[in-house]
């Protein structure tokens, strides 16, 4: 297993008309898996039916959803745990405490130990783009 990263050059100047190039690495990601494919193969490495795995994956996240929306971090078998969070401005006056300061909502992943470990052990391929693409 190895996570791959791509190197793409890019101007990473915040003033107009000035460039200034450097390359941002990010993880360069496959693609998304459906629901449907992580249960056929849950259900092939488990021996359990696909219906069977498909409704416990449906009542787990509704469960997952009911008890972090009400605040608790929900573990997630093998990864870590998550929540919700949020980001707000802060204010100095009690009275001016309000929803409003909110400026973003997240969830927030935990991962575990051993998790943590295993991303450390991973191996790491770059490939690298210069600004045309090359």
């Amino acid at each position: 297993m190895a996570i791959k990263i791509k190197a793409q050059e890019r101007n990473i100047s915040f003033q107009k008309g000035v460039e200034k190039y450097a390359y941002v690495l990010q993880a360069d990601l496959y693609s998304k898996l459906s629901q449907a494919k992580v249960i056929n193969e849950a259900s092939l490495r488990s021996g359990i039916s696909k219906g069977a795995i498909n409704a416990a994956w449906d009542a787990i996240g509704e469960v997952i959803k009911a008890w972090a929306t009400e605040g608790h971090s929900v573990a997630i078998p093998g990864l870590g745990s998550m929540r919700f969070g949020i980001n707000a401005t802060s204010v100095e006056d009690v009275n001016m405490v309000a929803s409003s300061l909110i400026t973003s909502r997240r969830v927030i992943f935990t991962p575990n130990t051993d998790i943590k470990q295993e991303l450390k052990n991973t191996s790491i391929n770059i490939t690298c783009y210069d600004r045309n693409g090359n």
